[in-house]
């Protein structure tokens, strides 16, 4: 079992990394761990942690202070929660530099810099959509349970329908139910609540008749009667 990482792990590697780039490189200066200066430019300060904390990207805030050159060093990793906090050093401002201990290879993984938050117009979408569909507001906020979206909804409304009509076909579903989407949503069967019994025709499963019989009455019911 290799022995764990230690801070001064990281600093031989680093340091060489930096002077190949004709940076001068001290260490524990003014309590920062690496400090590097290139000729009259400003200098660049690194702190080195075996892994992302809060007190990094504390120390990382306070340095820049100092100077705009504030990289955050550490051993390289390919887990998710790697990529997401150096997605917050991103938006900080600070770099990041990944050291890959088995040979001390230094990836610089981002640079310090202004952060211009990139749009993603499909999750926007998405949200205003899911925003758009959600019937009333049947969840509560900061709730880890199962959540009601608008997808459920729409089971519940087609399970409501069938266990008050019984087998029909789709595109009657669909209008029944008040779910343009009922056909599609029936063959994917995401909860195991429908069964096709013939082409095109639907009814409730053993599971649907018994979520639809435990299901509220229709909300839609409730807006109308205010109860």
């Amino acid at each position: 079992m290799p022995a764990p990482c230690r801070e001064t792990d990281l600093y031989a590697p680093l340091k060489a990394f930096l002077e190949a780039q004709g940076y001068e490189v001290k260490s524990e200066i003014a309590s920062a761990d690496i400090v590097a200066r290139r000729g009259e430019e400003e200098p660049v300060i690194v702190e080195m942690k075996t892994a992302f904390s809060l007190a990094l990207f504390h120390q990382g805030i306070a340095r820049q202070a100092i100077t705009d050159s504030v990289y955050l060093a550490l051993p390289k990793s390919a887990s998710r929660a790697f990529r997401d906090n150096v997605g917050l050093a991103r938006r900080l401002g600070l770099g990041v530099l990944a050291v890959r201990l088995s040979d001390g290879f230094v990836e610089p993984v981002c640079d310090p810099g202004p952060f211009q938050p990139r749009r993603v117009p499909k999750k926007r979408t998405r949200l205003l959509r899911e925003f758009a569909r959600r019937e009333g507001d049947p969840n509560t906020g900061g709730h880890r349970g199962r959540l009601i979206t608008a997808y459920r909804q729409d089971c519940e409304r087609i399970a409501r329908h069938l266990l008050a009509e019984g087998a029909q076909r789709g595109a009657v579903v669909a209008k029944g139910a008040g779910v343009p989407t009922a056909t599609a949503i029936m063959a994917a069967n995401h909860y195991g609540w429908f069964e096709r019994i013939a082409r095109g025709v639907y009814v409730l499963s053993e599971a649907g008749v018994a979520a639809a019989a435990a299901l509220p009455c229709d909300r839609a019911d409730i807006a109308e009667t205010g109860t």
